[in-house]
């Protein structure tokens, strides 16, 4: 009987999916495995929440070197010489795109999963702190999506990039202090203000949203907490970013 009942609202879904597309999200990666590049869950969280969202993805990653390769076992650099897009489409399951080839035209919204990578291959945060420089095709389309006043959502570290490129745009890490561990990575929120940013203080299972520059951060694993908070965390940012585009889908 509730299948049955049911059946109308399901075919009518169905339906408007089709004729109304859903907002497309370009996903930027910078690697794969959370020392030196993407972590990896949350990239696949921030996936999932948008294919749940009824929005059509790409991913991209920019063909560049890593600033290096760190083997994850020993939690120290391995010796080798990676690509950024190269390792990027082992999370994209090969269908990914150069970063090149991201037009702001395009797409309705951009995203940026955390991850080392973001704050080593994308920018050189990881060394230079407060005075990183960010790839010239990540300021590139930052700059794009924010003129064209489109979404931009960034969990992690990543906020540390459109700190960097946009002045004064407000975004969160998490807290301000490690407080016992469970966020040892605080001292990010200082150099987001140190960058000319402000930083807003968030818990790891819900997203910060900056209205005036159209910007989405959530703290991520900032955190060190349970999985499904970080999960629920990144589900908060993808729907944010996704209403923002004022595009909607069943």
């Amino acid at each position: 009987m509730l299948s049955r009942s049911l059946s109308p609202f399901l075919r009518f879904c169905r339906f408007s999916s089709a004729a109304t597309p859903g907002p497309k999200v370009a996903v930027v990666l910078s690697g794969c495995g959370v020392y030196d590049g993407t972590e990896i869950h949350e990239a696949s969280a921030i996936l999932v929440h948008l294919s749940r969202g009824g929005a059509e993805f790409q991913v991209f990653a920019p063909d560049v070197s890593q600033m290096h390769v760190v083997d994850h076992v020993k939690g120290e650099p391995a010796g080798e010489k990676r690509n950024v897009l190269v390792e990027s489409a082992r999370i994209a399951r090969g269908k990914i795109l150069d970063l090149a080839r991201l037009t702001v035209q395009e797409h309705d919204a951009i995203i940026f999963p955390g991850g080392f990578g973001a704050a080593k291959n994308l920018s050189n945060f990881a060394v230079e702190g407060k005075d990183c420089q960010v790839i010239p095709d990540i300021e590139r389309v930052i700059t794009e999506f924010h003129k064209a006043r489109k979404p931009i959502g960034l969990c992690c570290i990543a906020p540390v990039l459109a700190a960097k490129v946009l002045p004064g745009v407000e975004v969160t890490v998490g807290h301000e202090d490690e407080e016992d561990g469970k966020w040892p990575y605080a001292g990010t929120a200082a150099a987001i203000i140190a960058m000319g940013g402000k930083h807003a203080v968030g818990e790891v299972d819900c997203a910060h949203v900056d209205s005036e520059n159209n910007v989405v951060s959530t703290p991520a694993f900032m955190c060190e907490t349970e999985l499904h908070h970080i999960f629920d965390g990144i589900g908060a940012m993808v729907q944010q970013v996704l209403k923002l585009t004022g595009k909607r889908s069943c």
